[in-house]
C-alpha cells in the first residue's frame, strides 16, 4: 500500500488504465465505468470492514470511479483535457468543498466512500465544461 498521496496515486492508475479503454473502445469504457460505479458500494464498504476504517487512504476504487467520470464526459478525448481532468478532480477531491466535504463527514458505509468521490467528480466536470465554453 502507498503511504504518501494514495487518493492521487489511485486516481494516476485510474487515469492510466482509463485512457486507452475510452479511446479504443468508448462503449466499453461506459460498460466499465457503470460496472465500478453499481460494485463499487459493495467494494468500498467490504474494504474498510476489512481494514476497519472508514475511508481508508489505501482505498482507491473511489477514486477510480470518480477520475472515469471525469473522462467519460470530457467535451473534447484529448491530452489538454485529460490532464486538466485529472488536475481539477484531485483539487475537488482534497480540498472537499461543500457538499463534498459535507457528504465525506456525514454519509457512511461503502455508498459513504463512494458518493464524494461521484460529487468531486461531477464538480470538475462542471469546471471543465464552463473552461470549455469560456475558450470556445
Amino acid at each position: 500500500m502507498i503511504k504518501k498521496a494514495p487518493g492521487t496515486w489511485g486516481t494516476l492508475l485510474g487515469w492510466l488504465l482509463f485512457i486507452p479503454l475510452l479511446v479504443y473502445a468508448p462503449i466499453l469504457a461506459w460498460l466499465v465505468f457503470g460496472l465500478g460505479l453499481i460494485a463499487g458500494s459493495w467494494i468500498c464498504g467490504r474494504a474498510a470492514e476489512i481494514v476497519g476504517v472508514h475511508d481508508h487512504g489505501g482505498i482507491v476504487w473511489d477514486e477510480f470511479v470518480g477520475i472515469w467520470l471525469v473522462l467519460l464526459l470530457l467535451p473534447d478525448q484529448a491530452w489538454l483535457w485529460w490532464l486538466l481532468a485529472f488536475g481539477l478532480f484531485r483539487v475537488f477531491d482534497i480540498i472537499k468543498p461543500w457538499p463534498i466535504g459535507w457528504l465525506d463527514r456525514r454519509v457512511s458505509g461503502g455508498f459513504g466512500i463512494m458518493v464524494d468521490d461521484v460529487v468531486a467528480a461531477m464538480m470538475a466536470i462542471a469546471s471543465i465544461w464552463l473552461i470549455f465554453l469560456m475558450v470556445n
